[in-house]
């Protein structure tokens, strides 16, 4: 009886491996992983150079793996097991306390943030120091200033992050946006923060700028359950969030100015409707990364405008930042030259906002 529980043990193990690995082979293939947000390796292309080479095998095991069948479920096993079993707090470097994720955001990386020093004074000497510019700067505090100390976990020295900037901005003016969020302002599955929670954020920056904040807005939930990069980087069980957009007459009377592949203006709205069908959905807000566009208020009260150097989270800072400017264009330095800009940008008499996250800073993305 023993051998043939044994027997027939065994040849369901193997009867499961075959179908493992004939799914692997002829299963459907997913192009794209959306809890990663990150493209899933294809079947690599069969010849007598790839065999030779070995490239075949190692773009195979990649292959392999990324093509697993129910590869999340088993990555949330694991993640489980390690965190629950193993005691390991962390996976993928992502980390979860007070029921938000983040990453560990440490060392501080000097070289990194002296890089993107170096880029925006090429800005200042360029286009800002003769044009009559009023020039301001904000690092944007990642969730893990608020969180990770407090909760055991390694951290940037983000007071020496802060010191540099200035330190390395003399011609700007600095702006302490930490005091105006919180943790509970960003999203619990995201890097970002929540528009409709920054509005304290908007109004010291217009009070900075010398400009009215905004008013007559109120925030409007979109239906989608809103999944953030940091559920599929950490694969542990998190409920999904509700974004809400800011909405009001100022919001929908401005439209947006942007930029095609041939250089050609293309208008759209700030909030496109069709971005919420994009991969990422924080996308909705000015769809997505993009070099250089800008916002046109029609109903501004001066003629005054805004330039502001930014990452992801200008995306859903910038509407609410034009309730007195005609005109606030974006620009992302990690996606136009600067040798370019002043095709598309108007410094004269601007006033300017660097405004850029310090994950972006100490990732040597700019």
């Amino acid at each position: 009886m023993d051998k043939k529980i044994r027997a027939l043990g065994a040849l369901v193990l193997a009867a499961v491996w075959v179908l493992l690995i004939g799914f692997a082979w002829f299963g459907p293939k997913e192009d794209f992983s959306t809890a990663e947000r990150r493209l899933l390796a294809q079947f690599p292309k069969l010849n007598a150079k790839a065999l030779a080479s070995g490239n075949f095998m190692a773009d195979f095991e990649e292959y392999t793996l990324d093509q697993f069948p129910l590869r999340d479920t088993f990555r949330q096993l694991k993640a489980l097991f390690h965190r629950n079993v193993l005691g390991q707090r962390d996976n993928n470097s992502i980390y979860i306390a007070d029921g938000y994720a983040a990453e560990m955001e440490y060392p501080l990386d000097e070289g990194s943030v002296t890089h993107a020093l170096g880029q925006f004074n090429k800005v200042y000497e360029t286009y800002l120091k003769d044009n009559g510019c009023a020039v301001f700067s904000a690092v944007i505090p990642d969730k893990g200033y608020y969180l990770a100390e407090e909760n055991g976990y390694l951290s940037m020295d983000y007071e020496k992050l802060f010191d540099l900037v200035e330190a390395g901005m003399p011609w700007a003016t600095h702006l302490d946006i930490t005091k105006s969020l919180s943790l509970e302002d960003y999203y619990r599955t995201d890097t970002h923060w929540r528009q409709e929670q920054i509005l304290p954020v908007a109004e010291s920056i217009c009070h900075a700028l010398g400009v009215s904040a905004p008013t007559g807005l109120t925030p409007t939930a979109l239906e989608r359950p809103f999944y953030g990069v940091y559920y599929g980087q950490a694969a542990l069980p998190m409920e999904p969030e509700t974004m809400y957009l800011m909405e009001g007459d100022l919001i929908s009377d401005c439209t947006v100015k942007a930029y095609d592949n041939m250089g050609n203006a293309v208008l759209r709205p700030i909030y496109d409707p069709a971005d919420l069908e994009a991969k990422d959905q924080y996308d909705i807000y000015l769809s997505g990364m993009e070099g250089i566009l800008s916002i046109e208020n029609p109903n501004a009260k001066t003629d005054r405008e805004l330039v502001i150097f930014r990452d992801s989270f200008g995306s859903s800072l910038a509407p609410l930042l034009v309730q007195d400017y005609k005109t606030v264009t974006l620009v992302d330095l990690r996606y136009v030259q600067l040798n370019n800009l002043g095709r598309f940008v108007n410094f004269a008499g601007a006033d300017v906002l660097f405004a850029h996250s310090a994950l972006v800073l100490n990732k040597n993305l700019i």
